[in-house]
């Protein structure tokens, strides 16, 4: 049966034995079409002659009427930065919690078994068990899964099944009693991102140049449950490392395992995925009080209407950043993230920014807090950040970090790498998880020793020049995050551009070659391998301080400790071997 037969039987079935104008009116079809699929129905035994239900028919409505419904919420909603505050599924619209109205809207049908995929900010969704008596399931992949590994968490929960996201607001009830073929809905509204498009038949087919927009919500019969299940089982154990959405599961090879699609009209599903998408559908949302937005506001003079474009560009180590426009003009939002504004002194990064800013070899920034760290600067479109593994390009950040170093540029405050150790030790507050921290920090403290018998080349220094930091945008190089910045001996920057793109000892000779301009001393190896060593120690504590603010980057420090030991034995032994001393 096509979705044109299922469609006039669904109308019988619902409204009663109808005469063909009446079934044309109500279906939207031509007489011509509705007597084709009349005939066919008759035929095939849907349909007695009087048009009248079949007992084929009955059986096929009971056996495929909703019973469940899941409804997808774990994401952490990074694209409604800055209303992120609490999970999308508890925002209000018109004072009605999303999630809430789609739990109503499905008891509204008598679907009362509802099961919950919560991840990010799950205790926020516990109250609705009691309150509504629905079942939760905890994604704890939540933040390197996408929702098809939330999907396959309520597998056993797929039969008669409505899928729902939790982001959308839908100002029609969409679920209804009798479903007579499994659907996956979709907005008449193209979409660049979308894989789905209607054809003529009203049904889906794939596409590659951006189809039908993918609402998300499906109703799905125990035969295409079973299929779906079957295809996610397969995908996530051939992508195991991929994030993916459920809808990829759809396909087996290129054909759709259910191939009808239900349209959604635009002003009947509204799809809440971003800050502006809310600001759309609910302008006095409570939730669209943002600190953020009303800084900007205030920077450029305009309503918080003119901002535009708002998105989490990504979220770094040390800041979290938000993209948006003002006048069609891309800017880049810094706000400080977990425990920042005590690893970093803002006043200090300020000031540097102030010194630096005629310069030609940093952002440019229109705003700047020395208070709380929050700063506006223009967005480079089209550059790119430097990939560690491209030598042409590590070349052209070096020189541009060698150029810092030589405009004698002077600021009050210093950067002391032993100094730095020691208070961020004094916020870890606790001792180290590495058994042998002890042993490992004498051993680095001895490098002060060393370093002690050569003269510093005392520069402004960035401090952080990690590949990440270079804005590569044609032959122009821009080094962005400036907050750990300040007068330094200048090889510390290639020690720290190295630890970070965890370059080998082969690279890192390299690296020595492509910085120095003179001759390459083994007093400046011995400089930077003493400066890898120590540094390695010092983000060693750094990401243990960020693990203790819930933000673990356990390979990087793992990687940082072993940078400290290794080059700790590389720097001594060569500066044994070469001025026959020693660094106790």
């Amino acid at each position: 049966m096509n979705k044109r037969d299922y469609i006039v039987l669904a109308i019988i079935a619902n409204c009663g034995q109808l005469k063909h104008r009446e079934l044309a009116l109500k279906s939207g079809f031509s007489l011509g079409l509705i007597n084709s699929s009349i005939k066919k129905l008759i035929e095939d035994e849907w349909l007695n002659d009087d048009f009248s239900l079949t007992a084929k028919s009955i059986s096929y409505i009971k056996g495929n009427k909703p019973e469940n419904a899941v409804i997808l919420a774990a994401g952490a909603g990074l694209r409604m930065i800055p209303a992120q505050k609490i999970p999308k599924g508890l925002i209000t619209i018109d004072d009605e919690v999303l999630i809430e109205r789609l739990i109503r809207q499905l008891h509204e049908i008598n679907i009362t078994d509802i099961t919950i995929v919560v991840g990010y900010m799950a205790e926020r969704y516990e109250y609705l068990t009691e309150k509504y008596n629905v079942k939760c399931i905890f994604n704890n992949n939540f933040t390197t899964q996408d929702n098809m590994y939330s999907l396959y968490l309520a597998k056993e929960k797929l039969a008669n099944t409505y899928i729902v996201p939790c982001d959308i607001f839908f100002s029609k009830n969409p679920f209804k009693a009798d479903e007579f073929f499994p659907w996956y809905g979709v907005s008449e509204f193209t979409d660049d991102d979308s894989f789905i498009r209607v054809n003529r038949k009203m049904e889906l087919v794939k596409t590659e140049y951006g189809g039908n927009s993918m609402i998300g919500i499906a109703y799905m019969n125990q035969k295409a449950s079973r299929r779906l299940v079957s295809t996610m089982k397969i995908l996530m154990k051939k992508h195991t490392r991929e994030k993916m959405i459920w809808e990829d599961a759809l396909f087996q090879g290129d054909k759709l395992i259910i191939p009808y699609a239900k349209i959604m009209r635009g002003q009947n599903a509204f799809s809440i995925k971003t800050y502006e998408d809310l600001r759309d559908i609910d302008n006095d949302s409570e939730h669209l009080k943002s600190k953020r937005i009303n800084l900007i506001s205030d920077v450029f003079s305009v309503s918080t209407e003119q901002i535009t474009d708002i998105s989490a560009l990504y979220k770094g180590m040390t800041n979290r950043l938000m993209r948006f426009r003002v006048d069609e003009k891309p800017y880049l939002l810094r706000v400080p993230g977990e425990g920042s504004n005590k690893l970093t002194n803002r006043k200090n990064e300020a000031k540097v920014y102030e010194a630096i800013k005629d310069s030609g070899i940093c952002d440019t920034v229109l705003y700047m807090n020395p208070n709380d760290g929050f700063k506006i600067s223009e967005f480079l479109e089209n550059a790119t950040t430097c990939k560690p593994d491209d030598f042409d390009e590590v070349g052209k950040c070096l020189a541009s970090v060698r150029k810092l170093h030589e405009l004698n540029i002077k600021v009050e405050h210093t950067f002391d790498p032993f100094s730095q150790l020691e208070y961020y030790e004094t916020l870890r507050n606790e001792k180290s998880s590495f058994a042998d921290y002890d042993k490992t920090r004498e051993n680095i403290f001895k490098l002060k020793n060393v370093l002690s018998n050569f003269k510093p080349d005392i520069c402004l220094c960035h401090i952080d020049p990690i590949c990440d930091n270079f804005l590569l945008d044609g032959d122009k190089v821009v080094l962005i995050d400036w907050e750990y910045s300040g007068m330094c001996d200048k090889y510390i920057d290639v020690a720290f551009f190295c630890i970070y793109s965890n370059y080998s000892k082969e690279n890192i000779d390299r690296i020595i070659e492509l910085y120095c301009t003179e001759d390459v001393t083994d007093e400046i190896k011995i400089k930077i391998y003493s400066y890898i060593a120590v540094t390695g120690l010092l983000w060693t504590v750094w990401c243990e301080y960020k693990a203790l603010n819930g933000v673990p980057y356990v390979e990087y420090m793992l990687s940082q400790y072993q940078y400290a030991r290794k080059y700790y034995k590389i720097a001594t032994e060569l500066y044994n071997e070469k001025y026959g001393g020693s660094s106790e």
